[in-house]
């Protein structure tokens, strides 16, 4: 019997499911009116463009420009409004409420604490005015949404900011992360950190795997002991495919038998130059040979995206149809940092019902 072709959902349908996100940065997600706005109330006058429109263009074209300080350039006036902490509670209220919009049960979204001190506030003060507005937030509009705290890796706070972490774990925050610039910078650098989250029971993802390559994800797994990897694209450096015969070196196995999971950003890793299209990420091998892929959106306004439009993206690219786009949700919430009892909850509460109505 020939089997039923697959029947691929479509974007609003992704839309209604409940999705799971793990690698979101809060100051990649700002909504553009209230750029403007705050930038107004704070007295920014750096804003390339005052219309939001305008402005919401110009971030995606930045973005896609190719040029690496164009694309910096853009996270400088994000954070340069998110330095109050009125501000950064409705930039994190509006987050929430936009993930929920989306269809997101769940989400853990990053941010560095030590980007947002040019207005007087201290790192806790920081933490506990994004934490409040995630909070009410998540309560308001039916989704929880969780912090991972980041630590800049070509700077040197990398152990203050994962004792903040440890000292608001019950408050709102879930993890630690570091990221920037992979070259010149390896997670090594900040191994005290990671030892010290390891000893207090902690969670934390590491950038890597994006821009630099295996010894990257070395680094981060075996000498810094990473429960997930933000990116891990390059993993696909130590796979060989020969026609129909695909070898994986010694670290993709263990990888792959470690369920380490892969936090992948499709558009993002293309505009970075990570991957040369959606048709050709690395994402349609690494989940055909069942890598723990969970799909993410790392920066949404400077992507002009949402996870819904992700999953979109990969279906139209690769044939995936509900079983696919189910799959990746389950994968994100089982390396979700809450304890076993929440993940459960969610996956056989939400995620897995909410699933089965849709095809």
């Amino acid at each position: 019997m020939t089997p039923s072709p697959v029947v691929l959902p479509t974007l609003d349908e992704i839309r209604r499911a409940p999705k799971v996100l793990l690698h979101d940065h809060l100051d990649g997600g700002l909504r553009p009116a209230t750029i403007v706005e705050l930038a107004d109330a704070h007295g920014y006058t750096g804003l390339p463009e005052a219309d939001p429109e305008r402005l919401r263009t110009w971030f995606r074209d930045a973005a896609d420009s190719g040029s690496l300080e164009r694309y910096l350039e853009t996270f400088d006036h994000t954070v340069a409004v998110m330095q109050t902490a009125d501000a950064l509670y409705r930039v994190a209220y509006e987050c929430a409420q936009d993930l929920a919009s989306d269809g997101v049960v769940y989400a853990e979204v990053r941010y560095a604490p030590e980007q947002h001190l040019l207005g007087g506030l201290s790192l806790d003060a920081v933490v506990e005015a994004v934490s409040a507005g995630f909070a009410d937030g998540g309560r308001d509009h039916g989704i929880r949404v969780l912090s991972l705290l980041t630590a800049m890796r070509h700077q040197a706070r990398s152990m203050e900011i994962a004792e903040l972490a440890v000292r608001y774990r019950d408050q709102g925050v879930a993890g630690f992360d570091i990221a920037g610039a992979e070259a010149g910078n390896p997670p090594t650098r900040h191994l005290d950190a990671f030892e010290y989250l390891q000893r207090e029971n902690a969670h934390f993802t590491i950038h890597a795997g994006e821009a630099f390559g295996l010894p990257s994800i070395w680094q981060a797994i075996q000498w810094c002991g990473a429960d997930r990897l933000g990116h891990g694209v390059r993993i696909i450096d130590d796979i060989t495919v020969n026609g129909d015969k695909t070898d994986l070196g010694r670290l993709a196995h263990y990888v792959r038998d470690k369920r380490i999971p892969l936090e992948m950003c499709p558009t993002s890793n293309i505009q970075t130059g990570a991957a040369p299209s959606i048709g050709e990420h690395p994402i349609g091998l690494l989940s055909r040979l069942r890598f723990r892929v969970t799909i993410n959106t790392d920066n949404r306004l400077m992507s002009g995206t949402t996870l819904s439009e992700e999953f979109a993206k990969l279906s139209a690219a690769f044939g995936y149809g509900w079983e696919d786009l189910r799959w990746f949700t389950l994968n994100a919430m089982k390396s979700a940092f809450i304890d076993f009892d929440g993940r459960l909850a969610l996956i056989n509460g939400i995620i897995k019902p909410g699933y089965p109505d849709l095809r």
